[in-house]
């Protein structure tokens, strides 16, 4: 039995939840991924997996052995990547989840330019706004917006990422320009749901819905609230980089701007690891100082 081969047996069975799923990933009969498992098991002389005709469950020793076995495996590939050619080439699949509304207007051209700088790496662009496990997921590098807190990841800080207050001058012209924040609770807000009022102090003004008469209207997608707030919905607290090319073209008028809130972050996020895949470390190099200082969708 090769213990790497049967390690990374495991580890693939416990991900994917089946052994016949394993199988497909690793392209071994179901039968040679069981034998592995059952091998290592032997091996280390405990039960590694409760198995039933519908799941598969982690013993306590499973749990432990598998948390130690993603880190010697992680070491592994990258101690490998660094040797020969990988030492100074990238290759390989390099797998990114993103903002949805920031990689569906940001990181085409981005990706393009990259691949062409290292036509051996190959992408898998997830988009998801959720935040993703990188670990658990199977993710080479997680872009993130907001202001992170401290955890076992790496972080790079890629550019700011400027939040204002907008509407369109249609909107204004019939509901008046707040003068001062609390001017916003006579006002329709276009409320993203993933932001935290903790986060942003100038939300305790903003209210879901523009008083009793008026419907509110909430999303998970920015680029949605942007276009409800051009055709005269209300006013949004979003982005720069979804709200500036219709700030630059005077279909949105930024309001309160001395109150604008502290910028967030755009960071590329990896895990903690010493040797760094060259795939990764490229990837994060070609990020830094692509989109300028300011961004370009802050230039207007």
């Amino acid at each position: 039995m090769d213990r790497i081969d049967a390690m990374r047996t495991f580890v693939t069975v416990v991900a994917e939840g089946s052994f016949t799923r394993a199988a497909e990933r690793l392209e071994l009969s179901p039968q040679l991924v069981s034998k592995y498992v059952s091998q290592l098991e032997q091996h280390l002389g405990v039960r590694l997996l409760n198995r039933t005709t519908r799941r598969l469950h982690l013993t306590e020793a499973g749990a432990a052995y598998r948390q130690r076995a993603q880190q010697v495996l992680v070491e592994i590939d990258d101690m490998e990547s660094q040797l020969g050619e990988m030492q100074t080439q990238a290759r390989g699949r390099l797998r990114i989840s993103a903002p949805v509304s920031f990689a569906i207007r940001h990181l085409a051209p981005l990706i393009n330019g990259f691949q062409q700088a290292h036509p051996a790496v190959d992408i898998d662009l997830q988009l998801n706004d959720r935040k993703v496990d990188i670990v658990e997921e199977g993710f080479d590098i997680a872009l993130r917006i907001g202001r992170l807190k401290s955890s076992s990841l790496i972080a790079r800080r890629i550019a700011p990422v400027r939040l204002v207050l907008c509407a369109s001058p249609e909107y204004l012209d019939t509901h008046g320009t707040p003068e001062r924040p609390q001017d916003l609770a006579g006002h329709r807000f276009l409320h993203y749901s993933y932001m935290e009022e903790s986060q942003e102090p100038l939300l305790q003004w903003l209210p879901r819905g523009g008083g009793r008469e008026a419907s509110e209207m909430s999303s998970n997608n920015g680029d949605v609230l942007v276009e409800a707030a051009i055709a005269g919905a209300g006013i949004a607290l979003q982005p720069t980089f979804i709200s500036g090319s219709a700030i630059q073209q005077g279909r949105l008028k930024i309001v309160l701007a001395e109150h604008e809130p502290e910028p967030l972050g755009l960071y590329a996020v990896y895990a903690h690891r010493q040797l760094l895949a060259s795939k990764v470390r490229h990837f994060v190099d070609f990020l830094a100082g692509y989109f300028g200082d300011p961004p370009y969708w802050d230039r207007f």
